[in-house]
């Protein structure tokens, strides 16, 4: 058989093959959750949402399971590589049988999965992504996000950057591909109708962005806001300061990380830089004496003690992963793939362990948007300061 490039098409016709829903009967005494995250590859900083996802279910069952069934998660690598994130997901629902995908990791793996997964029936929660693509109720009912908008966090980054420096040259640096493009979008409605004076990409498998970091100083920006996953986050900030260049910089939530994302460059090196939040820091002793960090890190001590508890993924997969459990325990005894999704439309101001004050999760079948409110924080060299109240529309 002749080998056949994953192009767009190619992927559509490898979808759609088998794509039909059929009858699928729930386990009386078992629930499968599936999901797939780059283990290997540039981006396996992200492996703590599955090790995470297997943490948190492992707990669960501990403590007795859900509506008498014990979770199974079954966590697959996928190198964030869509052609093999295909291959992973068509094996977990047609061969594992799982009743549904969770904590799924990356907009463009996850996007290359989507069709397939609604034409299947097959839940697709709580994506570890906050791309439009799994926000689109209408269309693809079964696929809904975990993560603050992206679009929605750059209009608000853009608005206070329009109010509060009218005069600023603002850039932005964002990957090429949905993920990056949701920001790009964001930012200009942001703005209003003021021009961004640089628009530079890259593509995750760049060794560096060095040379993108060089074109933005070049553009004359005084803000820069950085569309990037953590190792991308990090080396802009690192060659930004080699430079001796000082714009002040807002970065994607998802690559907010204390440690390592910030400690790579230098915690002294970055005080300023901006970002949303709506999972409290494990790294920040303001929660130290706080209920939720105490049972988090029982939690990690238990369950990943080779784990890193000051990395903040592990706290926020711990509040997906309590959402995610909250969903299961409203299906009731309806634990079919339709009746996982009808019970996760129903989350309303869910207060997950490790959310910030203020932040709740809601979903409805109108409105996948999950957080309809996001922290603004601002980084003072040793932890995230919030910035006002919690913003929203």
């Amino acid at each position: 058989m002749p080998f056949l490039p994953f192009t767009r098409s190619a992927l559509a016709l490898a979808l759609a093959a088998g794509a039909s829903a059929g009858a699928f009967a729930a386990s009386s005494t078992e629930i499968k959750l599936g999901n797939t995250v780059p283990y290997s590859g540039p981006a396996s900083f992200y492996s703590c949402v599955g090790l995470s996802t297997a943490a948190y279910f492992a707990k669960v069952n501990d403590e007795g399971g859900i509506n008498g069934r014990k979770v199974t998660v079954l966590s697959v690598d996928d190198a964030l590589a869509p052609p093999k994130t295909v291959e992973q997901v068509r094996k977990l629902v047609e061969q594992d049988e799982v009743d549904a995908i969770v904590n799924q990791v990356g907009t463009a793996p996850s996007s290359a999965v989507r069709q397939y997964l609604n034409q299947k029936g097959v839940p697709q929660l709580f994506v570890q992504s906050g791309s439009n693509n799994f926000q689109q109720p209408k269309n693809f009912r079964f696929s809904t996000s975990a993560l603050m908008s992206y679009e929605f966090e750059a209009k608000m980054y853009g608005q206070v950057i329009a109010r509060e420096k009218p005069a600023a040259k603002v850039a932005l640096l964002y990957q090429n591909d949905d993920y990056g493009k949701d920001y790009l979008r964001g930012l200009k409605a942001g703005l209003g109708g003021k021009a961004l004076v640089a628009e530079i990409t890259y593509e995750q498998t760049d060794p560096t962005v060095d040379s993108q970091i060089l074109a933005l100083k070049a553009s004359g920006a005084d803000v820069v806001v950085l569309a990037a996953y953590s190792k991308q986050v990090s080396q802009s900030l690192r060659k930004m300061d080699e430079l001796g260049w000082k714009p002040q910089a807002w970065i994607s939530h998802v690559s907010a990380q204390v440690h390592p994302t910030l400690d790579l460059v230098g915690l002294d090196k970055v005080v300023g830089v901006m970002t949303a939040a709506v999972v409290k820091d494990p790294t920040d002793p303001t929660w130290h004496n706080d209920a939720d960090y105490k049972a988090y890190m029982a939690w990690m001590a238990k369950y990943q003690p080779k784990a890193d508890a000051a990395n903040s993924c592990n706290g926020s997969v711990y509040m997906t992963s309590a959402a995610i459990a909250q969903v299961l325990k409203l299906a009731g005894n309806d634990l079919s793939r339709e009746g996982i999704l009808k019970a996760a439309l129903t989350l309303k101001d869910f207060s997950a362990p490790m959310l910030l004050p203020g932040i709740t999760m809601t979903m409805s079948a109108d409105n996948y948007n999950i957080f309809r409110k996001i922290q603004l924080m601002r980084f003072d060299g040793k932890r995230w300061v919030p910035q006002g109240k919690p913003v929203g529309e």
